[in-house]
């Protein structure tokens, strides 16, 4: 299993960015995917997650109404579109997928919000 996240950056307050994550080593299109983030000194938080069928998803508060996650079962991978962008946004990006009770994980995209 390999999660390859990208599309991170610096970017100004209230502006967006799209997160990629391109999935491989397992059958993308029948399991739920998720995108976390941890900033530093904090524990890592659940952002959005969609899962594999009926595209069912749900959006931490923080961020609902600004992102939105969605997937692409063809090409085996996940976005996250970010709008709105704050400063309490900065943090690293992980992509999650989590088969047989097994988490796996991505390397992580930055995503930094600041003027």
């Amino acid at each position: 299993v390999r999660l390859v996240e990208s599309g991170g950056g610096l970017v100004q307050p209230g502006g967006s960015l799209r997160l990629s994550c391109v999935a491989s080593g397992f059958t993308f299109s029948s399991y739920g995917m998720r995108w976390y983030r941890q900033a530093p000194g904090k524990e890592r938080e659940l952002v959005a997650r969609i899962s594999s069928g009926v595209s069912s998803t749900f959006y931490g508060d923080s961020v609902k109404g600004r992102f939105t996650i969605s997937r692409t079962n063809a090409a085996k991978t996940l976005y996250l579109q970010m709008n709105s962008l704050k400063p309490e946004d900065t943090a690293v990006y992980y992509c999650n997928t989590a088969i047989w009770g097994v988490d796996y994980w991505g390397q992580g995209t930055q995503v930094t919000v600041s003027s």
